[in-house]
């Protein structure tokens, strides 16, 4: 299995890590078994893992980030897709986007971000020209 978070380099910083986040969160609620562990130190100090694998914060254009989403929704199998569309941002809570959601058509929204998990040879086949985020 695969991770990667895709987000548009043009967005403030603060909208990145929001971006970023938010769309991990998503993954991690499709796949648990991406962290759900707890680890104790020596003193028995237990806490919660952030993550199984590494999760690369990838940046393209918004234009990018849509061509992608429509490659990836044509997957089949164990996959997760979490697009983080820009019209959310104006959503107060989460009942607000879950009803406003259907109302909207995704291929014609701008994306700040686009959350990925998978199969390694998918999630590469769909990422792997990206840069990192810098």
């Amino acid at each position: 299995m695969r991770i990667a978070v895709i987000v548009n380099p043009e967005l403030p910083v603060g909208l990145l890590a929001n971006t970023s986040s938010a769309v991990a969160i998503g993954l991690a609620a499709k796949f648990p078994m991406l962290a759900g562990e707890q680890l104790a130190d020596i003193e028995g100090k237990a806490v919660d893992v952030s993550s199984k694998l590494p999760v690369p914060i990838l940046q393209a254009t918004a234009e990018q980030i849509q061509a992608i989403l429509h490659k990836a929704m044509q997957a089949g199998g164990e996959v997760a897709i979490v697009p983080f569309p820009a019209f959310a941002r104006a959503m107060h809570s989460f009942e607000d986007y879950r009803q406003a959601f259907p109302a909207r058509n995704l291929s014609l929204e701008t994306l700040d971000g686009l959350g990925l998990a998978g199969p390694e040879k998918w999630v590469k086949s769909l990422t792997g020209s990206l840069k990192l985020l810098r």
